[in-house]
């Protein structure tokens, strides 16, 4: 009889005990920090030979109170998910997103009468076409928390294609985290990185773009291949009971187009007309950056343009296809807050939470009805809200426990006598491992940059070898970590248990780490353009 496997809040909180039970066996130790400037942006940098020994900080009862912390340190990622869960709820109410994915899957069947693209394999054409923008947008602006957000849109539309939600998940998530690793413009990590090492901001571009279509061309094969064996045969699924609530959802939902016009959709396309015309007038410009370049264009305006004739249209013809036209153009106001107007959190989860309570409005949703939604759907998804707080106390009790630098110390001093490619791949390792107990890539580059940076002027090797192997280690464990509260967020909407997320995941990441250390070589060895 085979044992239980333990719930994922179980695992969490065993991992919290094991590193309770490590501040008594490594000592305290902390680095001097000081301010720099990097890139426009103060952080605090340690100070090399700084090291020093500090009393112990045993963590016994703070095993419970790492909850608490944690809830406070991610509370911005727990508000994000409750308000997207909320409003999606009000969203799938209309039956927008099923229509939605209804038509995209009748329009796929009349592109597979084409004997070449039949040939191809048009499912795996729109797969790799997914993929490809979400690893673009990892690596140019270091997309990750959005795809919280994404998840639920994607999660369905691979049930509906005959996959499972790991594919789901894959679309947005993975690929996401793929370009992150190989970013080649990505400013958290490879502009920090560079800026802290005192090397030309994101030089050594050539390379990183083979680094991204490399890393790319590996994943998705790994990826296809494992959606064509799900959907040859759905039961091979490792999330196969899991995924029975998508799929009851798409059994359960009658497709039917609604021809009505209710007058509340176009008070609602009237509003939000109005407000983005004000936000074209007062912000005609949007300063797009690019990497090192920053490009003015008129997003706004031109975005605002597009949503209202859109807008009629598709009221015209429907209230539903109208509310599609919202989700469209809230991603891409998105997009271009993100990368013109430095969005984060908040603000994502602000324009998400606007465009359910519109949505709402345009299905002609009374205000107690869209409030009972909102929470029916914060309700749902709270179990995967609350999973993110509980996942950071691992994190807490590593730092107020001060055994982060004295680990990164010792480590560090150890493996400078191994040679180039021995020290190189310590150098890999460590970077890896780190990312487990320090999920955030600048908060991680701030850390160990400086002393790596000039471990490799020690060796011989290039500062920019240093930093690509920072954005390989940070980048690849940022898909396995339970620390990290993206991929627990995801998980948690994607309803996918951690335990059987590693399971599938394990083999993926480690492929990805060995690819990513044989794309460390060439920079040892070979010369390259900015290296």
């Amino acid at each position: 009889m085979l044992k239980k496997v333990p719930h994922t809040y179980v695992i969490i909180f065993f991992l919290i005990v094991f590193c309770a039970l490590l501040t008594w066996i490594i000592p305290g130790g902390q680095f001097e920090r000081e301010s720099v400037v990097v890139n426009g942006v103060e952080r605090s940098v340690i100070q090399t030979g700084s090291f020093h020994k500090t009393d112990s900080h045993l963590q016994t009862w703070q095993v419970f109170s790492s909850f608490f912390d944690g809830f406070l340190s991610t509370s911005n990622i727990i508000a994000l998910i409750l308000l997207i869960g909320g409003s999606f709820w009000i969203l799938n109410d209309s039956k927008a997103i099923d229509i939605g994915i209804y038509t995209f899957l009748k329009r796929l069947k009349r592109l597979e009468r084409s004997k070449v693209l039949s040939f191809v394999g048009v499912h795996n054409i729109v797969l790799v076409s997914i993929m490809t923008i979400f690893s673009l947008f990892g690596a140019i602006f270091g997309m990750s928390e959005e795809t919280i957000a994404f998840t639920i849109i994607f999660v369905p539309l691979a049930i509906s294609m005959g996959y499972d939600s790991i594919v789901g998940v894959s679309l947005c998530f993975i690929a996401a985290a793929m370009g992150f690793a190989g970013a080649f413009l990505n400013p958290f990590t490879v502009g920090v990185a560079q800026g802290l090492s005192h090397i030309p901001l994101f030089s050594g571009l050539e390379y990183r773009i083979l680094m991204w279509v490399v890393i790319n061309f590996f994943g998705f094969a790994f990826i296809l291949r494992y959606a064509t064996k799900i959907r040859k045969d759905p039961t091979k699924s490792v999330v196969y009971e899991n995924d029975a609530y998508w799929r009851s959802r798409n059994e359960t939902t009658a497709i039917k187009i609604e021809k009505i016009k209710p007058a509340a959709a176009w008070f609602a396309l009237s509003i939000i007309s109005v407000a983005l015309i004000v936000f074209s007038i007062t912000i005609p410009q949007s300063s797009i950056s690019i990497g090192n370049n920053v490009f003015s264009v008129p997003a706004i305006p031109v975005a605002t343009v597009l949503f209202i004739v859109m807008g009629v249209l598709t009221l015209w013809r429907s209230v539903q296809y109208f509310i599609l036209t919202l989700l469209t153009f809230t991603i891409v106001f998105l997009v271009i807050g993100v990368m013109g107007h430095g969005w984060y959190i908040k603000e994502i989860a602000t324009i998400f939470f606007a465009m359910g309570v519109f949505a709402g409005i345009a299905a002609n949703k009374s205000p107690n009805t869209i409030t009972k939604l909102f929470l029916d759907g914060a309700k749902d998804i709270l179990p995967a809200a609350m999973i993110v707080g509980l996942a950071r106390g691992i994190v807490v009790i590593l730092e107020d426990g001060q055994i982060i630098d004295t680990i990164l110390f010792y480590v560090s001093n150890s493996m400078q006598n191994f040679g180039e490619v021995g020290t190189v791949g310590i150098m890999y390792l460590i970077q890896t491992m780190l990312n487990v107990f320090i999920p955030s890539g600048s908060g991680q580059a701030a850390l160990t940059i400086p002393i790596m940076s000039q471990i490799s002027d020690l060796i011989g090797i290039s500062r920019q070898t240093t930093v690509v192997i920072f954005q390989l280690g940070d980048g690849f464990t940022n898909m396995i970590t339970p620390t990290s509260g993206v991929l627990i967020g995801v998980l948690g909407v994607a309803r996918i248990p951690y335990e059987k997320w590693f399971k599938w995941a394990a083999s993926f990441t480690l492929m990805l780490i060995v690819i990513g250390f044989l794309l460390i070589l060439p920079t040892v060895f070979m010369e390259l353009n900015g290296f």
